[in-house]
């Protein structure tokens, strides 16, 4: 099994997020997990590699070739894939990938995340999403989820695909058990 991993190419404001980033390489590598992710040495990225790499995990990378240009491309890993540009790399992550999990990160993280997410409710996959609540980093984004489904933008079965979790080994156990809503507009 592998879970891709959405994070930041930041270290965040404080040591928590990387920390929990390396928590979660380590957990990956105890349960056999592979850890499909950005390919970068930089933020939580290289943290989540790197100690997913230290306790004998598998770590496959998916970078641009405009960041390999830039020198931040992750070379110790199991395997990096070099694609041409950012909508390959999400692609060969979803295509690596048996689940997905965000961690805290930025617009980019928000980005890869709400395109997998938008993927499932279109049926391009039925693959489990997650996300890592680090010390409340997502709690002001989940009201706007829920007013997503009151206001009927958001059908209930998609707001409920998205699990949230503080704890790390109960966010993978959610993962195993998530629903798979039908596609939009199936009959």
């Amino acid at each position: 099994m592998r879970i891709c991993v959405f994070c930041g190419s930041s270290p965040g404001r404080v040591p928590v997020y990387a920390d929990a980033a390396a928590g979660l390489g380590e957990l990956f590598a105890s349960r056999g997990i592979g850890l499909v992710y950005g390919g970068a040495t930089v933020g939580t990225m290289g943290v989540i590699a790197d100690a997913a790499l230290a306790a004998g995990g598998e770590v496959y990378g998916v970078i641009p070739q405009q960041l390999v240009d830039r020198e931040i491309a992750h070379r110790g890993l199991t395997e990096l894939y070099e694609v041409a540009d950012m909508h390959q790399r999400k692609a060969k992550m979803a295509e690596l990938a048996d689940a997905f999990i965000a961690l805290p990160g930025g617009a980019g993280t928000l980005e890869e995340l709400f395109e997998v997410w938008t993927w499932s409710q279109l049926g391009l996959h039925d693959k489990p999403i997650g996300l890592l609540d680090v010390a409340g980093f997502y709690a002001r984004l989940l009201p706007l989820l829920d007013h997503m489904v009151d206001e009927g933008f958001l059908k209930p079965q998609y707001r409920e695909a998205l699990q949230i979790e503080s704890d790390p080994q109960r966010l993978l156990e959610l993962l195993g058990e998530a629903p798979t809503p039908a596609p939009k507009w199936v009959a």
